[in-house]
C-alpha cells in the first residue's frame, strides 16, 4: 500500500475545481465544507459525486437531510474556500447566502458560478472519508459577470485565465 504522503502528493499534483458542499441540520442550521472531490457520473439520470471526511459534522447534517447543494466557486472565492475549510463555527455569518426554498440548503450565491441540488442517491464509506453520490434535481448559475472557475493543485489556489475570443483566429 502507498505510503499516505506520497499518496497526496499525487493527489496535490492533480488540479481541481473548487466546491463548497452545503446542507441544513435537522434544525434548520446551515452547514458547509470546501471540498474539491466532485466528480460528473451519469448524465440519466444526472448524478455526480462528493467525497467527504467521515467524520465531518457537515456529512452528518447532509445524510440526515438527504439533501445538499454544491456551489461551484469562481476565481473571486478564494477567502471563501479558505474560510469553509477551516472549521470555524460561524462561518456562515461572514458569507452572503439564500436558503434553496424548496429543499431550504443555502446556496452562496455571491461566491459561486453555479450551483447544483441534489438528492442524495447513495453513499460509500471508503477509509476516512464517504462518498456520497447526489442526483442533481436542479442546476442554477448566480454569477451575472463573466467568472472563471477556483481551482485547488500544487497547495494553493488558482484559476486559468479567461480563454481566448474565439473569434481572433487562434
Amino acid at each position: 500500500m502507498a505510503d499516505p504522503a506520497a499518496f497526496r502528493s499525487l493527489m496535490t499534483a492533480h488540479p481541481a475545481g473548487v466546491t463548497i458542499v452545503t446542507t441544513v441540520g435537522p434544525d434548520a442550521t446551515p452547514w458547509g465544507m470546501t471540498c474539491s472531490s466532485l466528480c460528473g457520473v451519469s448524465v440519466e439520470p444526472p448524478t455526480l459525486l462528493v467525497c467527504l471526511r467521515a467524520e465531518s459534522p457537515t456529512l452528518a447534517a447532509l445524510l440526515g437531510m438527504s439533501a445538499f447543494a454544491v456551489n461551484l466557486l469562481h476565481d473571486r472565492a478564494e477567502p471563501m474556500a479558505r474560510l469553509f475549510s477551516s472549521g470555524a463555527p460561524d462561518r456562515f455569518e461572514k458569507v452572503e447566502w439564500v436558503r434553496n426554498p424548496e429543499s431550504g440548503v443555502p446556496h452562496l450565491v455571491e461566491d459561486a458560478h453555479t450551483i447544483a441540488d441534489c438528492e442524495v442517491s447513495e453513499t460509500l464509506p471508503v477509509g476516512d472519508h464517504v462518498v456520497v453520490f447526489g442526483q442533481v434535481v436542479q442546476v442554477a448559475t448566480h454569477v451575472t459577470r463573466s467568472a472563471n472557475p477556483l481551482l485547488y493543485g500544487m497547495r494553493r489556489y488558482w484559476s486559468l485565465p479567461a480563454p481566448a475570443d474565439e473569434g481572433s483566429g487562434r
